[in-house]
């Protein structure tokens, strides 16, 4: 049993007064009339222009009124009721030395049991700096995001204009070799800009992989397939989210490997369909594009790897996973697996 005896009211009064005398942060002691009982050093410093005493003046009459706002004096009014306290409530006031400044204020009842005494703890928070320096750091992202819009839409027509150019030089060499060779390179420049025009239209941040890859498909199939009804795309994607970084690098493998089906896996107007997976758990996750075409070729057939082999190989040692191909008879699936 604890022989601590309860402090006299008038002792916690004293000890109240000196606390926010004593007080670094701009605070009040308030009794229930709104009178000021006490007043922090730092409080005078930041609000009143001269060493006015503030001791039994009403807090409407502080100042030049700045805290005589009818919201105010009924949020103190029901804070000395016990109905609610003030915390944080924020407020407009103007002061001849500082001009507009953000208030954030909290109002506190003191409890001192049976005594009839009520006091009122009111501190204030000026956060005018904090709030301007928010406006700034809004209006940075703002602009930074106005000028990688800009850098995006002028990526997007660079790209345009070098796959123009490729096709067109395509169509005016002699060489079929040479030709095929441009060819092979105004598809890759077109499959940079449907990653690039999938990512402009992300969010900035993580992005999530079931909407990336549908929309990047989505554009593929528009751009490379010419009959919707003999050959169609279909993803079926987890709620995963990835890095931007990561999601550029599955996006141009992706791009490969459906390019690759369209160009290989449909000989003589065959149907069917190219299916995009992607699932994950944890750190590990797996995609794939498969098809249920003619297969790989085999023995003699096997063609010696192209381009199209290196990048897929580089793009997954970059992602730190391993390229697994299975014969799904028919058709093929190639697999990007991160263990």
């Amino acid at each position: 049993m604890s022989n601590t005896r309860p402090l006299h009211p008038e002792v916690l009064n004293r000890l109240a007064l000196a606390l926010i005398t004593a007080s670094e942060v701009p605070s009040l002691l308030i009794d229930d009339n709104l009178v000021v009982k006490a007043a922090s050093r730092s409080f005078c410093d930041a609000y009143l222009r001269d060493d006015a005493d503030l001791i039994g003046m009403k807090l409407a009459a502080v100042g030049a009124g700045q805290w005589a706002t009818p919201q105010l004096t009924t949020l103190l009014r029901a804070t000395a009721a016990g109905s609610t306290e003030i915390g944080p409530y924020e407020m407009d006031a103007h002061f001849a030395d500082t001009g507009d400044r953000k208030l954030v204020l909290t109002a506190r009842h003191l409890d001192y049991g049976d005594t009839e005494t009520v006091l009122i703890i009111l501190t204030i928070s000026d956060v005018t700096e904090m709030r301007l320096a928010l406006k700034a750091k809004d209006d940075l992202l703002r602009e930074k995001t106005i000028l990688l819009q800009e850098l995006q839409h002028r990526v997007a027509n660079s790209l345009q204009i070098v796959a123009s150019v490729l096709l067109l030089s395509a169509r005016r060499v002699q060489s079929e070799e040479t030709r095929v060779h441009l060819r092979d390179a105004h598809q890759r420049v077109m499959s940079v800009a449907a990653v690039q025009r999938q990512l402009a239209v992300s969010s900035i941040g993580d992005v999530k992989i079931a909407n990336y890859l549908t929309d990047l498909c989505a554009s593929l199939g528009a751009s490379m397939i010419r009959d919707h009804d003999q050959i169609s795309i279909a993803v079926e994607v987890d709620d995963s989210m990835a890095t931007a970084d990561t999601s550029v690098s599955l996006g141009l493998i992706v791009t490969e490997l459906v390019i690759n089906a369209l160009k290989h896996a449909f000989p003589s107007h065959r149907r069917g369909v190219i299916k995009v997976g992607y699932q994950s758990l944890g750190d590990a996750w797996a995609l794939s594009v498969s098809d249920d075409g003619v297969g790989m070729p085999k023995g003699d057939a096997v063609p010696e790897p192209g381009l199209g082999t290196s990048i897929i190989e580089a793009l997954a040692k970059q992602l730190k996973a391993k390229v697994e191909i299975t014969d799904l008879t028919p058709g093929t699936q190639v697999s990007i697996v991160h263990a």
